[in-house]
């Protein structure tokens, strides 16, 4: 009761005097350069609002949501969280300030917030305020002391510190003594600020009177409210021990490597002992060491040597301040401080983290534009920790210091994909130590591709060759581009532009396929209609907007011998017969005729040959095999038959070859009364694979035969009667002329003689008779109608028979003569024509 009753006065008065009503208050120390700085009391519970950070930065709440604003915090927990759809920053994790900051003052903690597009860098500061939720401790529930009856009056005895987590008013304020009569208690400050007690003896002990004695340490802090804690001192009273060891300093100083191996020496500290004899040893012992000291630091009871025992590591503690205690036999104490010194030691490579990495970007990205933001950090100090950051050489970046120990790493030129498709970035942290220690970190960037390449065919002009008469749908070429882009922009489709070929659009000839370029026939071509023809392909990529090229395509039909030769001259005709005359003074090599054929195919397919297939008299005639002509090989004589029938064959040179026939008809007489009597029975032959065809032929030629015979007979009556009943004075016969097609001679051998047409046109009147002279004419030709010979030859036997009518024969070119005998009803004019 009267340890309470000695209390209560002095802790109102210490609550009057530094109590404070803790309210929990947040608010905004400063804004500068983009870091705010946020005050909250520790053990706040979770959820509870630390600022508006929105707010304070400036920032719109969109703003937040579209840069994707997030903390990067270095720390093993994550103690704030911030809500990004109302800007504020709130407690994500119970905040022990003891446990996050032990005894540093003031207790803080810093993380960045970055937001993206474009990227902002934001370092926020926490300071942690202690609230007073730790009483003072002791370490051990008993102190117990040895002291000599003899000591001397104001002997000093150590007491055990209480230890106190919390700090300022928080933290140990005070130590109280219970009431006693020998000692009274004395309180002093380390340099550190904490504070430890001593009893000082003001009154002799008298160990007959007291051999014991019990008291109690009380130690409070100064929060609100109030926190204690207690300790029992047990006093055993000896019999006289008269001087206490005295240390030979009150601070000892010493230094110590970081990562100093174990047994390493320290120091030695000094202590000595008035008394003699057993009262005079003493031994040597750390004072109120804290746990993790413990396991750090030894000392030798005897000679007071102090060495490493654990790990030292200047990360974590930079100076050690250790109290020592000397103690006789006798139990009389002295103490001393210790403080040790940590020397650094380039131990720590910087660690390199990144914060931010846009990958991939795209290839038209600005130069400077901003790739990646890292934070660089290094345990060491000074210039162990001073960090200088590189990338690899030859690469299109830099990197640029932002706020402190974090780095931007920028573009430095414009991309090419296409070059270039991704970089592999290696960034170097260096720190200055001796020897220095480095980290890396690489980066895998990618470019992105955009449209910024049309496609490309391999040649601007393509030639390509397909043969006539081709199948439909056949592939005739194949087109190929290449795009240096990617993906669809790569993705190339084939298009055929929208031309005309001889008025017709392309696409009814040729036909593209727009995934593969191949290029097909749409129909069967035709050399002889068309020999060549171009079209324009377009490859166009898939890009937005599409980019395209042209290339022209010139397509060659190649000839096929797909046509036989054509004749021209002789011309075959079923309705009248084509003999060429040649006299029997004709010499060898005369000129009896030339055939005439062409072959619309070309090159080797048009070049002709003519040969006689048959003949009626093999040893007279022969054909020339490149110009087609027939001459004689030797004399003609009398021997030889009048009527002599050959068959040509001419024939191409393709492959396989074609042929065309034709029946030449040659009449060797000089005469043309002889022609007329051997011609009668001059019938032309065709030959015909097909039976049904021959008949149907046959019945043809029949009815057309007796048709015309008919017509003949019907003409012949009514003129004969016509010329009875009526003397015409005046003939106006028409003549139809024959003009065969002119030709040169293409062995340069000449042309052929010109040969001329005469009508001979003879009346009943012989004053009436004329000469008419007609157009050249190109060859020796005699055109008979088999069904009027018995008519010509009554008509040449009146007209030899009738001394008193005039003939006038014009002759010219007497190799040869024609003969044309025409009648038309209505006319009593009988015309010869001839040509000699």
């Amino acid at each position: 009761m009267a340890l309470v009753g000695f209390l209560q006065p002095k802790c109102l008065r210490w609550r009057l005097c530094c109590g404070l009503r803790w309210q929990v208050l947040i608010f905004l120390l400063h804004i500068v350069s983009g870091q705010i700085r946020y005050s909250i009391p520790e053990e706040m519970k979770k959820g509870s609002i630390i600022g508006n950070v929105a707010q304070d930065l400036g920032l719109d709440l969109k703003r937040l949501r579209a840069g994707r604003a997030r903390i990067i915090s270095g720390e093993s927990i994550q103690y704030t969280e911030l809500q990004t759809d109302k800007g504020i920053l709130v407690v994500s994790e119970r905040i022990d300030r003891e446990q996050l900051c032990g005894d540093v003052t003031p207790c803080s903690f810093s993380f960045e917030m970055i937001l993206e597009h474009p990227m902002e860098l934001h370092r926020v500061t926490v300071e942690i305020i202690d609230v007073n939720d730790h009483a003072p401790a002791f370490s051990k529930r008993d102190i117990q002391f040895e002291i000599s009856e003899s000591a001397t009056l104001g002997s000093r005895f150590t007491l055990a510190s209480a230890e106190d987590p919390d700090v300022g008013l928080n933290a140990l304020q005070n130590y109280f003594l219970t009431t006693n009569d020998n000692y009274v208690l004395k309180q002093h400050a380390k340099p550190d600020g904490s504070k430890y007690a001593e009893m000082v003896l003001q009154k002799p002990l008298d160990r007959e009177e007291h051999p014991r004695l019990s008291l109690k340490l009380i130690a409070v802090d100064g929060g609100n409210p109030q926190r204690s804690g207690t300790v029992n001192i047990e006093i055993t009273v000896l019999d006289a021990n008269d001087n206490a060891p005295v240390f030979n300093q009150s601070v000892y100083r010493a230094t110590v490597m970081e990562n100093a191996s174990k047994g390493t020496y320290i120091t030695t500290i000094n202590a000595s002992d008035a008394d003699s004899g057993s009262n005079g040893v003493v031994a040597y012992s750390f004072s109120n060491l804290k746990k993790h000291l413990a396991d750090i630091f030894n000392i030798d009871e005897t000679t007071g040597t102090i060495s490493v025992a654990g790990e030292i590591d200047y990360e974590k503690d930079r100076k050690f301040e250790i109290r020592v205690e000397v103690k006789d036999q006798g139990g009389l104490t002295d103490s001393s401080e210790v403080v040790i010194e940590v020397i650094d030691v380039n131990d720590n490579a910087p660690v390199i983290n990144v914060m931010s990495f846009s990958s991939p970007v795209s290839e038209d990205a600005p130069p400077g534009t901003t790739i990646a933001i890292i934070n660089v950090k290094d345990a060491d100090s000074e210039r162990n920790g001073q960090i200088t950051c590189s990338i690899n050489t030859n690469l299109p970046f830099k990197i640029q210091s932002s706020i402190s120990s974090y780095y931007n790493l920028i573009s430095d030129i414009a991309f090419d994909r296409e070059t270039t498709p991704e970089y592999n970035i290696t960034i170097t942290a260096t720190d200055s130590g001796s020897p220095p220690l480095s980290s890396t970190r690489t980066l895998h960037l990618r470019i992105s591709d955009v449209n910024d390449n049309a496609p490309l065919f391999h040649q601007p002009l393509y030639s390509a060759y397909v043969t006539e008469n081709n199948s439909p749908g056949m592939s005739v070429f194949t087109v190929s581009a290449r795009d240096s882009d990617w993906n669809q922009n790569a993705r190339i489709s084939y298009l055929l532009e929208d031309t005309q070929i001889s008025g017709t659009p392309v696409s009814t000839y040729i036909s593209i396929n727009s995934e593969t370029g191949d290029v097909h026939a749409v129909r069967s071509f035709d050399y002889e209609q068309i020999k060549e023809f171009k079209l324009v392909v377009k490859a166009q990529d898939g890009g937005s907007p599409p980019l395209s090229s042209n290339a022209t395509v010139t397509i060659f039909i190649q000839d096929q011998n797909d046509n036989a030769p054509q004749v021209l001259y002789p011309v075959q005709t079923s309705s009248s017969l084509v003999a060429e005359m040649v006299p029997r003074s004709a010499d060898v090599g005369y000129l009896v005729t030339k055939v005439v054929a062409v072959d619309v195919d070309s090159g080797q397919n048009a070049w002709l040959s003519y040969k006689l297939q048959k003949a009626t008299d093999r040893a007279l005639f022969e054909v020339g095999l490149q110009n087609g002509e027939i001459r004689t090989i030797r004399q003609v004589n009398d021997k030889d038959v009048v009527k002599q029938r050959l068959t040509v064959v001419v024939e191409d040179n393709g492959q396989p070859s074609r042929s065309a026939t034709v029946n030449v008809n040659v009449a060797v007489a000089d005469s043309f009364p002889e022609v007329l009597s051997e011609f009668t029975d001059f019938t032309h032959d065709k030959d015909y694979n097909d039976n049904l065809t021959f008949y149907l032929v046959l019945a043809l030629a029949v009815v057309s035969f007796l048709f015309i015979t008919c017509l003949v007979v019907i003409i012949s009556v009514k003129i004969y009667r016509w010329r009875q009943s009526r003397v015409l004075y005046h003939s106006n016969l028409p003549v139809i002329p024959y003009y065969p097609p002119r030709y040169a001679d293409t062995l340069g051998t000449g042309t052929l003689q010109h040969v001329y047409n005469y009508e001979v046109c003879r009346t009943t009147d012989s004053r009436r008779s004329d000469c008419k002279f007609a157009r050249p004419c190109s060859q020796n030709v005699l055109i008979m109608d088999p069904s009027s010979t018995g008519t010509m030859q009554r008509i040449e036997k009146n007209i030899l028979d009738e001394p008193d009518s005039p003939l006038e024969v014009c002759i010219h070119a007497p190799e040869a003569i024609r003969f044309r005998i025409s009648f038309g009803s209505g006319y009593s004019c009988k015309s010869n024509w001839v040509s000699l």
